[in-house]
């Protein structure tokens, strides 16, 4: 799911395009990244006996970076890919009058980026790993400004003012960082605060 735009990005390059592809590639190569990692988290979930506090939030961490530093680099990125894609020289036909290629999407263009709505409403139901881990008000401060922060950055891209983009999108990924970070000392946190008012029941020894 997260290598087949990147590949694809990877691929266009190769060939020369697009000119504008501002940061897309990076945001599709972190998402790539982020989702091995997240991988390797879930990986490392324990709940025998012995298992440290650490081994125990594997699952939930994983949901962490997947969500915010798989999840919204993708959503950023892919629209800006659509938009390359739609108006590759190397995909469709060039107008000799002009130059440019003959194509006209219209609002149709934008529908790449309908994804993050029901993103957004997965966050704010409360089914994301941040409901758990921030109060209400603070989650959805967060899931907005992480909208926000997409759009402004699509904007910037159609309007190719990529210097602009870059910024906005380097904010979003050092948030998302920033908030990773939190999360998982906090989900530790959590646990051991579980595991010393609910201490584990040892395994009882087989006959």
């Amino acid at each position: 799911m997260f290598y087949t735009p990147g590949f694809m990005a990877l691929l266009l390059l190769k060939t020369g395009e697009p000119a504008g592809f501002g940061i897309t590639v990076e945001l599709l190569m972190l998402a790539s990244a982020a989702s091995i990692v997240g991988g390797l988290y879930i990986a490392t979930q324990s709940t025998d006996e012995g298992a440290d506090h650490s081994s125990k939030i594997g699952t939930w961490c994983g949901s962490l970076v997947l969500e915010l530093l798989a999840m919204v680099p993708l959503l950023a990125a892919i629209p800006g890919l659509f938009h390359e894609l739609a108006h590759s020289r190397l995909l469709h036909a060039i107008e000799p009058a002009s130059a440019t290629v003959d194509i006209s999407l219209g609002a149709s263009e934008l529908l790449p980026m309908v994804a993050i709505l029901p993103f957004m409403l997965y966050q704010l139901s409360g089914f994301g790993t941040l409901h758990y881990i921030v109060s209400k008000p603070v989650n959805w401060v967060i899931n907005i400004g992480i909208l926000s922060l997409i759009v402004a950055s699509y904007v910037a891209n159609r309007e190719a003012a990529y210097g602009l983009e870059k910024r906005l999108v380097a904010i979003l990924v050092v948030l998302m960082v920033f908030i990773v970070f939190y999360g998982v000392l906090k989900l530790k946190q959590m646990q051991t605060t579980y595991d010393e008012q609910c201490p584990p029941k040892a395994m009882k020894q087989s006959a």
